[in-house]
């Protein structure tokens, strides 16, 4: 019996002949592997932003996939990673219909308030 011994570096998913995933078949290769969005909260801010998307077989790859990725140079104090799958998301053909009862209320606009000036992140 032959063992296959193959040792595998950061973005190497074992795509090329008589690697570990071919004499494995449940084993998941890279196209099978869930799309994640991964949002970041900066130092600076109180809100998540949208970084960037990566494949992971699980949240706890996703995650430390994330961090790897996207926060190499201390960018960011939070991560959210979200399977693409979970968002969803208006169709852009639809925006009228769907946000027109907000413009009937001007009323709601921030320009109808006066704000102090200790009040910070408005």
């Amino acid at each position: 019996m032959k063992t296959f011994i193959r040792k595998f570096f950061y973005g190497d998913y074992g795509e090329e002949k008589n690697t570990a995933s071919e004499h494995n078949p449940s084993r998941q290769t890279i196209n099978e592997w869930p799309l994640w969005e991964v949002f970041i909260r900066s130092k600076q801010g109180l809100d998540h932003k949208h970084v960037g998307s990566l494949h992971a077989a699980d949240a706890t790859m996703a995650m430390e996939n994330a961090r790897d990725v996207y926060t190499r140079r201390n960018e960011g104090i939070s991560i959210w990673i979200v399977e693409s799958k979970n968002i969803h998301a208006n169709n852009p053909d639809d925006a009228d219909a769907l946000f027109d009862p907000a413009n009937d209320k001007i009323y709601r606009h921030p320009s109808f308030y006066e704000l102090p000036d200790e009040l910070k992140h408005m």
